[in-house]
């Protein structure tokens, strides 16, 4: 879903970050206020003023919409739910969690903490304008805007088409009916595939009629939700397949390992050529020396290759790629995509037992799904 990120702060231990995408929607949003929206609520003013009121704007929708994950994420570490981070995108802003809620009332509460957030602040927001007795033209615009705003924030977000709160807050009372979160899923999901296809049409039809950029911009959200609904249904599938299996069940157990005797020169050759894996465990009859990555044999020069050997350059292996034999597969999964490892070492007691992939998950996923559907 995104791509670079710069972290800006941690509120309350929750890393807050902002994705490259953010910078031109920011842009965007403060070109067309300063141009279209603010000169029709607050005529008569000067460009700089305008302009002024743009970036504010902007920069107070986008708090809007943190304060918005924020109470998502909340109300999910409430429920013992871990939350990786809250990123800022084109396309506003994600709660990251790290699971599923553990029940229908926590998918709920931690649903419906979004919009009721939103509705509190843009109906504060109005009043503030209405209240402050002779506010400046500026100020006043600039609170009725973001008033405004999140009111259609709350309005759009509670819409039943996952994955948008309305579309949690309908999965937790499907969720309920049947006690089946995989299905009650599925039901969301499609809701809000279709809904996402609507919007896409809608999209089509504004563009054909001359809104260029509104269309667009309905085209691309309704592509975003289609992609996030199918897969937060995905997610859920895996989990189900995944969870409470031991990796020990579907590790390679017979690794290839790297001699520690060898040199660099014979190893870039025999292992790293051939087998084209990025890491290697060096072993001494299965106990566990450490790892050889290309990290370390690009700090080398290459006129020392035939002169150093494997061990000289070996270093500890790390929690980023080791795992135990017991560890739940879905903790390992979720190790790989943090990590970006695609190879897990399986030591215990410091030796190697094997080593599970990422291919190896997604086979057993695989056949799991084909013959438990």
């Amino acid at each position: 879903m995104f791509g670079t990120r710069i972290e800006l702060l941690r509120l309350f231990g929750i890393p807050i970050r902002l994705d490259l995408s953010w910078f031109v929607v920011a842009v965007l949003i403060a070109w067309s206020l300063a141009t279209g929206v603010f000169p029709q609520l607050e005529p008569n003013l000067t460009a700089r003023a305008y302009w002024g009121m743009g970036v504010a704007g902007a920069i107070g929708l986008f708090a809007s919409v943190l304060v918005h994950e924020f109470s998502h994420a909340w109300v999910a570490r409430r429920h013992a739910i871990a939350i990786e981070g809250i990123t800022l995108f084109i396309f506003g802003g994600v709660a990251e969690m790290g699971g599923e809620p553990p029940s229908p009332k926590a998918e709920f509460r931690m649903a419906a903490a979004g919009p009721l957030v939103s509705i509190a602040i843009g109906a504060l927001l109005l009043g503030l304008g209405d209240l402050i007795p002779g506010a400046p033209p500026p100020i006043r615009g600039v609170l009725s805007y973001l008033g405004f705003i999140n009111l259609v924030l709350a309005a759009f977000n509670l819409v039943p088409a996952f994955p948008l709160d309305g579309g949690r807050i309908l999965r937790s009372a499907l969720w309920q009916w049947k006690q089946d979160l995989r299905w009650a899923t599925a039901v969301a999901s499609r809701l809000g595939s279709a809904f996402s296809v609507l919007l896409m049409l809608l999209g089509v039809v504004r563009v054909l009629v001359g809104d260029f950029v509104g269309g667009m911009w309905s085209f691309l959200i309704g592509m975003f939700l289609r992609q996030a609904a199918q897969s937060a249904y995905q997610h859920v599938l895996v989990r189900r397949a995944l969870e409470g299996e031991p990796v020990r069940r579907f590790m390679t157990s017979d690794p290839v390992t790297l001699p520690a005797g060898l040199t660099i020169g014979e190893a870039v050759e025999r292992y790293f050529y051939r087998y084209h894996h990025k890491l290697f465990p060096v072993t001494d009859d299965a106990r566990l020396l450490g790892c050889l990555s290309t990290r370390e044999l690009k700090g080398l020069p290459r006129d020392e290759w035939g002169r150093r050997t494997v061990a000289a350059l070996t270093v500890p292996c790390s929690t980023r790629n080791t795992i135990t034999p017991d560890t739940d597969a879905l903790l390992a999964l979720a190790l790989m995509r943090r990590s970006g490892e695609p190879r897990l070492l399986v030591v215990e007691d410091g030796r190697l037992l094997g080593v599970v992939t990422l291919k190896d998950l997604l086979e057993f996923f695989a056949l799991k799904l084909e013959l438990e559907p």
